[in-house]
């Protein structure tokens, strides 16, 4: 973000965007700025793009892997327990609803996220267990879980003349 729009945002009372993405019309190349990080995304070669960054789904998966691994990692730190590593891996498809027999809904197609968590080090039974039920407990699962209320609106730049 550029010190214009952030003293602007400033003066509106309007806290700077947490994440910004700029892309042009012509493709589907995506400039990320989260904070002092900068980021691409783009859609993948099998859509017949050019594939310079994850995608948008791809990203989705990143923030339950990533959020998944770190609570799982502090849980064990503040127990003091012997985890050494992590590995979430993950996957993202589109189902029938019909064949999901835990889903409420039951007409059309779902999303289906499936996350397999690795745990590596001296645990015990009991230690694994508690871990998987925290990994469940991450931030960002319990975000896609929920209600979630998406506004969106026109910047005031924006607007159809």
């Amino acid at each position: 973000m550029n010190t214009s729009t952030a003293v602007t945002t400033e003066q509106n009372n309007i806290k700077p965007a947490d994440v910004v993405v700029r892309g042009s019309a012509s493709g589907f190349l995506q400039e990320v700025v989260s904070g002092k990080h900068h980021l691409r995304a783009d859609a993948p070669a099998s859509a017949g793009r050019s594939d310079a960054g994850p995608g948008p789904y791809d990203y989705l998966l990143i923030a339950l892997g990533v959020c998944t691994s770190m609570t799982v990692g502090l849980y064990a730190r503040r127990k003091q327990w012997s985890l050494e590593n992590i590995t979430v891996s993950l996957w993202h498809s589109r189902i029938h609803a019909k064949d999901c027999e835990e889903c409420e809904t039951k007409e059309g197609m779902l999303d289906r996220i499936e996350v397999e968590v690795d745990l590596t080090g001296s645990l015990t039974p009991e230690q694994h267990a508690k871990l998987m039920e925290i990994a469940a407990k991450c931030p960002v699962h319990r975000t896609f879980t929920s209600e979630i209320n998406i506004q969106l609106r026109a910047a005031p730049k924006s607007t159809a003349s």
